[in-house]
């Protein structure tokens, strides 16, 4: 009784508010159907669009009878099926655990980095750090030590303080356009940003291998017969922190000022005039002599030296000598415990006062003066590989 109700009004105000027009002849034979015909009409019309709906809404998404069932295959489709069915495709994820190792141990740095870009699982596989750690020792062992390292741990901390500098003016930037933008909208955009960048860890040999040959990272090391071997410097080894080129495989190196020189750069060092720091001692502090009581002649050394007090020193390579005193007989040679020990730089000529110089075996220090320049420290060169490498850089003509 209520729908009926609730029609009649809606027509009512519906035919009040169209316009005035003379009603066609047939209006009145209708004005003499019953009321009842009318309430029975529109009850039955909405049933039926009601339930018209409701099929469409709920029926139409699920398939009939006839779609549910599976229709025959012809013979072709049924060989093909059987075909894929017994050959599967073959994934290199699929080889054994011990069989994949050993292809990535095989690969290149190269090949390996690409390898990165595959898949997820080979991404983290291709990452690990013992894959990677070959790879640094052959290429980087003779250039890096620990000073390298440590500068490498710096390197690593500064980016990260920098990143939550960073982060840090995200987040108060991120509350003021969370006033007028959703929070979790903006959250998630500067999330992937954060992620895209940190995909790699800094702190992976990965990462150190390629910020290397890239480039980016320049490190301490030791460089032999300093400015493209000028004759002042040769046979000597200095400290510089050096960068690589790839496009030309070599070097760029800056080494620490002189007095009142600036910086000196040198490019185009190649890997041969390169090592890593034998020892921890800084270049411009005085390395304490261990090896003192047991050198005689014969022996190969390395000595610190620099021109003043204001120069950073380098090390100079040298032989232990004999006395004036001794014919260089072995049967009777005393040398060994002398409290002076004699050292010979052969490289200079006969006469010259780089030749030869004389410390003191119990009590050495900085010994020199501002015309000869300052004797430090000495290191005692107990492998092949160093001597052969000296050997190796000796002058062609006899130095003065």
């Amino acid at each position: 009784m209520l729908l009926y109700l609730f029609i009649t009004g809606l027509s009512f105000l519906f035919f009040k508010t169209l316009p005035l027009k003379p009603l066609p002849p047939w209006a009145c034979e209708m004005r003499l159907l019953s009321p009842w015909f009318w309430k029975e009409l529109s009850f039955f019309t909405i049933s039926k669009l009601t339930k018209k709906s409701f099929s469409i809404f709920f029926l139409s998404p699920f398939p009939s009878k006839m779609s549910l069932k599976r229709k025959p295959l012809s013979l072709s489709a049924k060989v093909e099926n059987v075909e894929e069915e017994d050959t599967p495709e073959m994934s290199v994820l699929d080889l054994p655990e011990l069989v994949l190792e050993c292809i990535l141990e095989r690969l290149p740095p190269d090949a390996l980095f690409r390898m990165t870009g595959v898949c997820t699982s080979l991404r983290e596989r291709c990452r690990s750090d013992h894959l990677w750690e070959k790879h640094m020792k052959q290429k980087w062992g003779r250039v890096i030590g620990p000073a390298a390292y440590r500068e490498w741990q710096w390197h690593i901390a500064s980016k990260t303080d920098l990143v939550d500098v960073k982060q840090g003016k995200q987040k108060g930037l991120m509350r003021i356009l969370s006033l007028g933008w959703p929070f979790s909208w903006i959250r998630s955009r500067v999330d992937d940003h954060s992620q895209q960048r940190c995909s790699l860890p800094a702190d992976s040999i990965m990462s150190w291998y390629l910020a290397l040959e890239t480039g980016r990272f320049w490190f301490p090391a030791q460089v032999y017969n300093r400015e493209n071997g000028h004759v002042g410097f040769m046979l000597s080894c200095y400290d510089a922190e050096i960068s690589y080129d790839p496009c030309t495989d070599t070097f760029q190196a800056r080494y620490p000022p002189h007095g009142r020189r600036a910086v000196a750069i040198e490019n185009g060092v190649p890997w041969e005039r390169l090592r890593a720091p034998p020892i921890e001692t800084p270049p411009h502090d005085l390395h304490m002599s261990d090896c003192l009581n047991e050198l005689q002649p014969g022996d190969h050394i390395e000595i610190q030296w620099r021109r003043n007090k204001e120069f950073p020193y380098g090390w100079w390579y040298g032989v232990v000598g004999h006395l004036e005193s001794c014919d260089g007989n072995e049967n009777y040679c005393l040398c060994h415990i002398s409290d002076t020990v004699v050292l010979e730089f052969n490289q200079y000529t006969h006469g010259s006062r780089w030749r030869c110089t004389n410390i003191s075996r119990r009590d050495h220090r900085e010994e020199g003066n501002e015309a000869d320049g300052f004797y430090g420290g000495i290191r005692k060169l107990r492998t092949k590989e160093e001597i052969s490498t000296w050997k190796r850089l000796w002058p062609t003509e006899v130095l003065e």
